[in-house]
C-alpha cells in the first residue's frame, strides 16, 4: 500500500519571490469554484458524446453499472475513477471511445425499501437514480450521458421479454417442478449462485431452505462445456482468480453413467461416477432423500419404512445444501427397503436415502464404494454396511502387480504388512491411485486402463456409457416479487403455456395501488386481478398471466448491447453496431460478480451468437477488478460504524483530490485502506500543480527546443513512460512521475531559468495532460490558463517523446564509504568501471572519509555506484 508523501515541501524561493507566495497561490486553487464551473460547461457541451460515424479506431470501455440504493459510496468512487482513467487514456491515444452509463434499477432492495416506507418502488428507485446521477456528474467520469438507460424502464425490459421468448422458442427457457433455494425473509427463490458458502442468502443473509415449487429456468447447462472451454480465450486478459472461480463453479466431472436395476422397478436407475473402475467395490446405493426417486422407491415400501423416511425427510430439509455436503458433519440415512443389483458382479446392493447426496447432483443417486470414498466409508462404518477393497494403492501403477492370495470367496487376503488396506479398521478411505484387485478380469489394471475397460464393458452390455456431469445447474430465473420484468407467458385454461405475441410487448407492471407488496411466498402480481386475468392469445378464452418476475441478473446479462442504441424501438440492439463496437474492450468492476453476473452474461452472449444476433461469443474481452476501500483493515459497513462518507470527503477535499488519492493508493486490484492515505496531501499537490499554470508567462507559440534541456529530459521521460504504465494500470506510478515532474518544474521556476523558459511551459502543459486522467477539473482549468480551450485537454492527444532527449548525457553516481554516502558525481552513462573508481578515489569528500584507514575492498557498479570498504 502506497503512503502519501509530504507534498507541502517546495524548493527554496528565489530572492525575487516573497516566501508567502506559495500560500497565496494555493489559496487561488478553489476546487469548489472549479467543480461548479466545469460541471456546467460539460453539461452544456456534452464533450464525451460518442460519434458513431467517427472513423478513428474504436474502444468500448464499460464500468459495471450501479444499483440505485442511496447515494454513491467509497466503493463507487474507486470503481468509477478507475474506469474513467482507462477511458481518458484511450481518448488521449486517439481512439473513438464509447463510455456509457446506466442504472441496474430492478430488484429486491428497492422493493423492500419501498415496502418499509409505504411508497411505490418506482418512486423510491427513480429518486435514488436522480441522487446518484447528480453525484456521478459531480464526480466527473467522462460518460456519454446521451446513452443513459434504466433497466426498470419499459423501453428496456420489453427486450428482456423478447430475449425470454427467443430462448423459449429454442427450448432454452422452460418451467418445471423442483426443489429450490428459498429465502424465508425475502420470500422468494434464489439461484444456486445466490446462496453463499455458509448457506445464507446473498440478499437477506437468512439461512436458505429448500422448497418445492414450479419455476422458470434458463438451460445454461446446455452451454456448460463452452462456458468452461472458452475461458481459455480469456487467459491473461481476465484475472486468474475469476477464471478459476468460474471453472470451479461449472465443475465438469468426467466418468460414466451406470444403469442399475432395482428389484421390483422396470426402469433402471442411472448413477454417475467419476470412478467406474471401482464398480466391483460398490456395495450399496445412496439416493437423495428429497429426490423424486426416493419418493417413488419409498412409496412401495412397508408402512414402517415410510414412517421412518417421512420423519427423516423433514429433518433433512432443515439443513442447507452446504451443511449436507460438509465433510465434518456426521452422515445420516435410512434404508428404503429396496435392493439394487451391481451390473458387473450381480451382487445385491441395499438402497438407502442419505443426507450427503443432493437431488440435483448427477441423477440424484450414487453408487457407494466405501473402501475408496471417505463419505461412503463414514456412512458404511456407521450403519455396518459392506466395505470391499478393489484398489491396491500400494501397488505401482507401472510394472507388474504382485499376485495376492485369494480366500474361498475369491477375495484377496491382505498381507500382514499392509494393514492400511483395511479401511473398515483404519477409518481412512483408500483414495489414491494404484492397481485393481478383487475385480475379476480387471484385477491388475491401472486406474486409467480400468476406467476405459469398464466403460467398454458397460456399453457392450447396455448397462452404461461414458458421461460428463457438472456442478453447474440450470439458471432459476423466477422470482416471487413485484419489482422486476414480468415473464411474458399466459397460462391457458387447458394448462398450455402461451407466449405473449411480440406485438403485445412489453407486458407492463401494473400499478401498485391497492396491491400488497409484502413478501408472502407467492408473487404479489397474482393478486392484481385486472392484470393477471387476460384473454388467451390463441382464442380469447379466459387465461392468466404468469405472476412471477425475472431474476434481475437477466437485466444485466446483455445491457452492454443496449447501450449501442438505448432508444431503438424496433429491436434490442442493432447487430451492425454490435459488430462494430462489441465485445467490450475493457470491463471494470468488482470481483464479487465473478460467478453471477459474469457467468450469466457469458451464457446469454453465446445464446445470442447461436441465434444469429451477434458475431462474437464472449462479451468482455478484458476484465479489470478493483479492490475494496476499507478502513483500518476492516470492510466498511453501517453496522460496524466505520463508513467513510464519500460526499463528506468530496466536500472537504474536492473531487479531484479523492480521484487522485484512489489512483495513487496502489495497484487497482489491491484494497485501499482509507486510514493509510491522505486526500489532504493530494489536494495540496493539486494546488501546487495548478499554480504552475498561473506562473507560466511564456507564449503557447514558444519554441520548446530552446528551453532548459535538463527539464525537457524530465518531461520527455514522463511522456515516454506514462503510456506503458497506464496500459499496465500502474496509475500510482504515473501519479508519482507527475509529482516528480511538478517538483522539477517548480525548481526550474524558483531557482533555475524561470517561468518564461519554453521548457517550463512544455513541462507544465505535460502536467495538465497527465492530470487529465485523474483530476479533470484541475487539468481543464490549467489547460485554459495555458491559453487553450479547457474542454480540449481530454481529447488533445498524447505528445510523443523526443528520443534524443531520452538519451542520458550524464548520470549521478553515488560514492559510499562503509555504506555511508560521501559524494555524488555527475558522470557519463558509458563511463568505464576503472575510470569511475578513479574519480571516486580522487573526491575530496571521499578522501576525508577514508583518512588514514586502509581500503580493504572496492565495489563498482558503473555508472551508478562505488562502495569503498575501509578498516
Amino acid at each position: 500500500m502506497a503512503h502519501e508523501p509530504d507534498l507541502t515541501q517546495t524548493a527554496e524561493p528565489s530572492s525575487d519571490r516573497r516566501p508567502d507566495t506559495v500560500v497565496d497561490a494555493e489559496r487561488e486553487y478553489d476546487f469548489s469554484r472549479l467543480q461548479q464551473k466545469w460541471q456546467q460547461i460539460w453539461d452544456e457541451k456534452q464533450p464525451f458524446t460518442t460519434d458513431p460515424d467517427d472513423t478513428r479506431p474504436r474502444k468500448y470501455i464499460l464500468d459495471m453499472f450501479p444499483y440505485p440504493s442511496g447515494d454513491l459510496h467509497m466503493g463507487h468512487a474507486e470503481q468509477y475513477a478507475l474506469g474513467d482513467m482507462v477511458t481518458r487514456y484511450w481518448r488521449q491515444q486517439g481512439f473513438n471511445v464509447l463510455h456509457p452509463i446506466g442504472w441496474d434499477s430492478f430488484g429486491l432492495p428497492a422493493e423492500n425499501a419501498a415496502i418499509k416506507r409505504g411508497v411505490d418502488p418506482r418512486e423510491w428507485t427513480y429518486a435514488n437514480i436522480a441522487q446518484q446521477k447528480a453525484s456521478m456528474k459531480l464526480y466527473a467520469p467522462s460518460f456519454d450521458w446521451t446513452r443513459e438507460l434504466h433497466t426498470s424502464d419499459p423501453e428496456y425490459y420489453k427486450w428482456n421479454q423478447w430475449l425470454f421468448l427467443e430462448m423459449y422458442k429454442k427450448g432454452l427457457a422452460y418451467r418445471k417442478d423442483s426443489w429450490v433455494n428459498w429465502d424465508p425473509v425475502d420470500q422468494t427463490v434464489l439461484a444456486n449462485e445466490q446462496v453463499l458458502a455458509d448457506g445464507t442468502s446473498d440478499r437477506s443473509g437468512a439461512v436458505v431452505v429448500k422448497k418445492k415449487l414450479t419455476q422458470w429456468y434458463f438451460k445454461i447447462t446446455d452451454y456448460a462445456d463452452r462456458l468452461l472451454d472458452d475461458l481459455n480465450q480469456l487467459e491473461g486478459r481476465w484475472p486468474t482468480k475469476v477464471l478459476n472461480m468460474q471453472r470451479n463453479w461449472i465443475g465438469r466431472s468426467v466418468g460414466a453413467d451406470v444403469h442399475f436395476t432395482i428389484e421390483g422397478r422396470d426402469e433402471k436407475v442411472t448413477v454417475f461416477t467419476t470412478r467406474p473402475d471401482t464398480l466391483y467395490g460398490a456395495t450399496f446405493m445412496v439416493v437423495a432423500p428429497d429426490s423424486d426417486l426416493a419418493a417413488e422407491l419409498v412409496a412401495e415400501a412397508t408402512d414402517d419404512v415410510k414412517a421412518v423416511f417421512d420423519d427423516y425427510l423433514v429433518e433433512v430439509q432443515k439443513a442447507s445444501e452446504i451443511e449436507r455436503q460438509s465433510s465434518d458433519r456426521p452422515k445420516t440415512g435410512v434404508p428404503l427397503g429396496r435392493v439394487a443389483v451391481n451390473p458387473l458382479t450381480g451382487d445385491p446392493m441395499p438402497v438407502w436415502a442419505a443426507d450427503y447426496v443432493l437431488a440435483d447432483y448427477g441423477h440424484g443417486a450414487v453408487m457407494a464404494v466405501p473402501a475408496h470414498d471417505q463419505r461412503d466409508l463414514d456412512f458404511a462404518r456407521k450403519y455396518d454396511l459392506p466395505v470391499r477393497v478393489v484398489v491396491d494403492t500400494n501397488a505401482p501403477v507401472t510394472g507388474v502387480i504382485p499376485k495376492l492370495e485369494l480366500d474361498e470367496n475369491g477375495q484377496a487376503i491382505l498381507p500382514d504388512d499392509l494393514p492400511e488396506l483395511n479401511p473398515r479398521e483404519t477409518g481412512v478411505a483408500l483414495t489414491g491411485d494404484g492397481r485393481l484387485m478383487n475385480s475379476g478380469a480387471l484385477t491388475g489394471l491401472s486406474k486409467s486402463n480400468a476406467i476405459k475397460r469398464v466403460i467398454e464393458l458397460l456399453e457392450a452390455s447396455g448397462d452404461g456409457k461414458a458421461a460428463k456431469t457438472y456442478r453447474l445447474r440450470d439458471w432459476l430465473i423466477s422470482r416471487q416479487r413485484f419489482w422486476g420484468t414480468p415473464i411474458p407467458i399466459v397460462h391457458g385454461a387447458d394448462g398450455v403455456e402461451v407466449p405473449v405475441p411480440f406485438d403485445q410487448l412489453p407486458v407492463l407492471l401494473p400499478s401498485t395501488e391497492g396491491l400488497d407488496l409484502k413478501p408472502k411466498g407467492s408473487s404479489p402480481l397474482g393478486a392484481a386481478v385486472d392484470w393477471v386475468n387476460v384473454p388467451d392469445p390463441r382464442d380469447g378464452s379466459p387465461a392468466r398471466r404468469d405472476a412471477d418476475t425475472m431474476d434481475t441478473f437477466v437485466d444485466s446479462s446483455w445491457y452492454f448491447l443496449r447501450f449501442l442504441d438505448p432508444n431503438d424501438d424496433e429491436r434490442a440492439f442493432d447487430p451492425a453496431q454490435a459488430s462494430k463496437w462489441a465485445p467490450v474492450d475493457q470491463y471494470v468492476g468488482g470481483v464479487e460478480h465473478a460467478i453471477l453476473h459474469l457467468l450469466y452474461a457469458r451464457f446469454i452472449t453465446k445464446v445470442l451468437f447461436d441465434l444469429g444476433h451477434v458475431d462474437f461469443t464472449e462479451p468482455f474481452s478484458a476484465l479489470l477488478n478493483q479492490g475494496m476501500v476499507v478502513l483500518d483493515g476492516a470492510k466498511m459497513s453501517k453496522s460496524k460504524g466505520n463508513v467513510v462518507s464519500l460526499s463528506e470527503e468530496v466536500d472537504r477535499h474536492g473531487v479531484d483530490a479523492i480521484r487522485l488519492t484512489m489512483a495513487f493508493a496502489g495497484p487497482p486490484e489491491d484494497d485501499i485502506d482509507w486510514a493509510d492515505v491522505s486526500p489532504a496531501g493530494s489536494a495540496k499537490f493539486l494546488a501546487r500543480a495548478f499554480r504552475l499554470a498561473t506562473d507560466v508567462d511564456s507564449s503557447p507559440d514558444v519554441v520548446w527546443a530552446d528551453g532548459d534541456q535538463a527539464l525537457r529530459r524530465v518531461t520527455h521521460r514522463f511522456l515516454a513512460e506514462a503510456p506503458g504504465l497506464s496500459e499496465a494500470f500502474k496509475y500510482n506510478v504515473v501519479v508519482a512521475r507527475l509529482m516528480e515532474l511538478t517538483n522539477a518544474i517548480r525548481k526550474a521556476i524558483d531557482a533555475g531559468p524561470g517561468a518564461s523558459d519554453p521548457a517550463v511551459r512544455e513541462a507544465t502543459e505535460t502536467v495538465a495532460l497527465g492530470l487529465s486522467l485523474f483530476a479533470p477539473y484541475t487539468a481543464s482549468e490549467m489547460w485554459e490558463k495555458l491559453g487553450y480551450d479547457g474542454l480540449g485537454v481530454a481529447t488533445y492527444g498524447w505528445r510523443k517523446a523526443d528520443p534524443t532527449l531520452l538519451v542520458e548525457t550524464s548520470v549521478t553516481a553515488v560514492v559510499q564509504v562503509n555504506g555511508k554516502v560521501r559524494d555524488r558525481l555527475e558522470v557519463s552513462p558509458k563511463i568505464a568501471s576503472e575510470d569511475l573508481e578513479a574519480l571516486a578515489r580522487e573526491s575530496a569528500a571521499v578522501q576525508r572519509a577514508i583518512g588514514d584507514k586502509e581500503i580493504v575492498n572496492v565495489i563498482v557498479r558503473a555508472p551508478r555506484l562505488v562502495n569503498i570498504a575501509v578498516k
